[in-house]
């Protein structure tokens, strides 16, 4: 087999792919055509094809190298620092098997399940408060709707909501190194504001009221099963992976309607295809499109030899518009059949999202309440992108919405 260091391959910079309003496509569009594999200036390689990518995300002995990309830019120390170190993604093995256990009850199908009418509750509120046609919603709805639901799970009082969702923008922030390397001041900042708060305001809630997560933690640390610093990391875990990420995944797919409104007439003439345009919302435009891996043994990837200590960037963008996998690819169409062909936008492997099903059901949920209320969306300026190196969400996004005519006197609070 070929080893990867061998082959003569496309070459890119780290920076061509801090593309907006979806660049990165194109860039990387154009290098899955010359190969399945490219190489990152000075950093690793990035994988392109979708088998190649599924092999990298399955693969065993591999790591997820978030704390060595940190300290690779500097970062030795600090909150942020420790943050990663206890972090699920810096985990694997049975360490990494054994904290995702501690979490899986509280992120389960189940408990997704059973907080559906908690999401719809707490967007009816955030739509009730939008009075004109016009409406950001980044921060009208998509931003604070996954914060306050991450403070339902963890046990976090609701009025903490929004400085929850402050924190994890800027903790998650630490995993996009052009990011890191412009903000580590703010990125540290709320990683140790939101230790404190962990530490002494969560954890010194009287377990008899606590709620969520905390309820099933606080009696492990009472009985020294579990300590501070665990406790905290799993808890940031959560707040991280379960907020900035659901929230970027609903603005992109409010935009999508918004720009293919013949799609959103299809969703509202026919609510049974909500799960389908999620689907579809994840597989078109995943909010993660560049994974890391760094092979911890020599390992085979669809027939190429990767040497151990090798860094791979899994590209999902491109693995999800795979060709051979699914028919018409490049268009969004929430009624396509795209048979057996899932999208990686979760992951694959040990890592696979814990969250999964719990980010489904918060988007199956705005999809479902919004369409019941709005009959036709819009852009009304153009959406703020953020940078795809990271989390890829929307900074802005202005709609201008027209809302259902009223009917037997049941009528939405919008305003057309």
């Amino acid at each position: 087999m070929p080893r990867i260091d061998a082959l003569d391959l496309p070459v890119i910079g780290l920076d061509a792919l801090d593309g907006r309003a979806g660049s990165h496509h194109e860039v990387l569009d154009g290098l899955v055509r010359q190969h399945p594999l490219a190489r990152i200036e000075g950093l690793g390689y990035l994988v392109l094809a979708r088998r190649a990518v599924e092999a990298a995300l399955r693969a065993r002995d591999t790591s997820m190298p978030a704390l060595p990309l940190l300290e690779l830019q500097g970062v030795t120390e600090g909150p942020v620092h420790r943050y990663l170190a206890g972090n699920l993604l810096s985990l694997s093995g049975e360490a990494h098997r054994a904290r995702r256990r501690l979490v899986s009850h509280a992120l389960g199908p189940a408990r997704a399940e059973q907080l559906r009418p908690t999401m719809r509750h707490h967007l009816e509120e955030l739509l009730d408060a939008v009075t004109t046609p016009e409406v950001e919603f980044v921060s009208a709805v998509a931003k604070p709707y996954p914060a306050r639901m991450i403070a339902e799970i963890v046990g976090a009082p609701l009025s903490d909501a929004h400085r929850l969702g402050a924190w994890a923008y800027w903790i998650q922030a630490a995993l996009d190194p052009l990011q890191l390397a412009v903000h580590l001041e703010e990125i540290h900042a709320a990683a140790a504001a939101f230790d404190a708060y962990v530490r002494e305001e969560l954890f010194t809630t009287d377990p008899s009221e606590a709620t969520g997560l905390l309820a099933d933690l606080l009696p492990q640390i009472a009985a020294g099963e579990l300590d501070d610093d665990d406790a905290a990391a799993l808890i940031s875990s959560v707040l991280v992976g379960g907020v900035d990420t659901t929230q970027a995944q609903l603005a992109h797919a409010v935009r999508l309607l918004a720009e293919h409104p013949a799609q959103w007439d299809l969703l509202v003439d026919d609510p049974t295809l909500v799960p389908a345009a999620v689907a579809e919302v994840l597989r078109y435009e995943p909010i993660t499109p560049f994974t890391a891996r760094l092979t911890t043994a020599e390992l085979d990837l669809d027939g190429i030899t990767v040497p151990a200590g090798t860094l791979l960037i899994a590209c999902t963008a491109t693995a999800n518009r795979d060709p051979g996998t699914y028919d018409r690819p490049g268009v969004f169409d929430i009624t396509a059949d795209r048979g057996d062909g899932a999208h990686l936008t979760f992951g694959a492997g040990a890592h696979f999202c814990i969250g999964h099903a719990l980010a489904r059901a918060e988007l199956e949920e705005a999809l479902a309440v919004l369409s019941s209320r709005v009959a036709r969306i819009e852009l009304a300026g153009e959406p703020v992108f953020d940078t795809p190196s990271g989390v890829y969400g929307l900074l802005q996004l202005p709609l201008r919405l027209e809302v259902h005519q009223k009917v037997g006197g049941r009528g939405v609070d919008l305003v057309s």
